[in-house]
């Protein structure tokens, strides 16, 4: 399955570019993001979020091991008549982007092809997080229309790729999946990235048994080689998301291993670290406490599955966190009748958010006076929709 943060999140090691895009917060200042973010500041709600995370399937055709969304897997999908007239209702309403993204693969959808063309022909922008093994049945769609493609990869061989990332097969999907991301690579008009989640496996003594940590380098080469635009790392959640914190000699030999490929980077190729492997080699605690009651995030973007209507993906397939059905409501209704604060960010969220950043700042615009402006720069022109 792919990985579920849902665009590449972030600290860049230089790059003004890359810097841009990954600043959560600066996003909230665009032109026009920042009145909708104004207006969930100051209480009230938007007729649609900006964002909607789209699982379309929870079938995958992987079978991997520390699938953190194992629970959601393999209940159905969205009906193809259903999904392909929600597409219509996303394009009609005022959201901005689109990730294609879920539990399963996205690209496994039957109707993902008119999905893309429905919702890039509105106008909204699109973005995918795949496991890479169904891209070039979709390459033309891919490579035209969509503003970034990641790629769960997770090695940096074959045998490391088949120990975590296996097939239902036999066979590696490893070499399907890189030709796919370089025959993308060569036509695309998006971002194309390579994602790496850095896994260890244990035995009952706490030694580590299988580990994919000493592939980062050379991972990093291989997406450099085919043409990614960008090379990030992770670091493993639990199963509640809340971070792994590692041997410290485990986090040098990844932070060697990056320096490295520091030295490869240049204005079409940048190495990325999450927001959470950030955490993991500062040693920082799992526990991120948070003293609001609401996110204001969820009401700016929710995520949308087979099995319903979440407020975040943090939560997807959490019954505490849902809040609608898809299947049974068209999408302004079920919007119009969301209850955003279901879940208490207190209470449900302590683990590490990517958009914790985001919540601080837009309680600080509800608390600043409009006259004194819209930030300490003004407003930025718009350049990222992915808030």
């Amino acid at each position: 399955m792919p990985d579920r943060n849902s665009a590449p999140s972030g600290t860049s090691l230089g790059t003004p570019f890359v810097e841009r895009n990954l600043d959560l917060v600066g996003k909230l200042y665009q032109r026009s993001i920042h009145p909708s973010v104004r207006q969930v500041a100051s209480g009230k709600r938007l007729s649609s979020p900006l964002v909607v995370d789209l699982d379309p399937t929870t079938v995958c055709d992987l079978a991997c091991p520390e699938c953190i969304s194992s629970q959601v897997l393999h209940h159905g999908q969205i009906g193809q008549d259903r999904i392909v007239k929600l597409a219509h209702e996303l394009a009609e309403s005022d959201v901005r982007a689109v990730i294609l993204i879920g539990g399963g693969e996205p690209l496994l959808h039957r109707a993902i092809g008119q999905i893309i063309e429905v919702l890039h022909e509105a106008g909204i922008k699109l973005g995918l997080v795949t496991n890479g093994t169904q891209i070039n049945r979709h390459l033309d769609r891919l490579a035209e229309c969509l503003s970034w493609v990641r790629v769960s990869i997770d090695a940096g061989s074959a045998d490391t790729y088949q120990l975590f990332r296996p097939s239902r097969g036999k066979r590696s999907a490893f070499p399907q999946v890189i030709e796919n991301m370089r025959q993308l690579a060569e036509r695309k008009r998006g971002r194309l990235g390579y994602s790496f989640l850095l896994m260890q496996r244990f035995d009952d003594d706490g030694k580590v048994t299988e580990s994919n940590y000493d592939e980062v380098y050379r991972a990093g080469v291989l997406a450099r080689e085919i043409g990614c635009d960008y090379f990030e790392v992770k670091a493993m959640l639990d199963m509640d998301h809340y971070t792994v914190n590692q041997r410290a000699e485990d986090v040098e030999a990844v932070e060697d291993q990056i320096k490295r490929l520091r030295e490869l980077e240049s204005d079409t190729f940048h190495v990325l670290h999450s927001s959470n492997w950030q955490a993991v080699r500062r040693d920082t605690d799992p526990v991120q406490p948070k003293d609001y009651h609401h996110c204001s995030i969820a009401e700016l973007r929710t995520t949308v599955t087979p099995t319903g209507v979440f407020v975040c993906p943090y939560h997807r397939g959490n019954p505490k966190g849902r809040i609608g059905d898809i299947s049974q409501t068209g999408f302004a209704e079920l919007w119009a009748s969301a209850d955003t604060s279901v879940i208490d960010p207190s209470q449900d969220c302590q683990f590490v958010c990517a958009r914790h950043g985001s919540n601080l700042e837009i309680a600080h615009i509800g608390r600043r006076p409009a006259s004194e402006g819209d930030g300490p720069d003004g407003l930025i022109d718009d350049f990222d929709p992915f808030i």
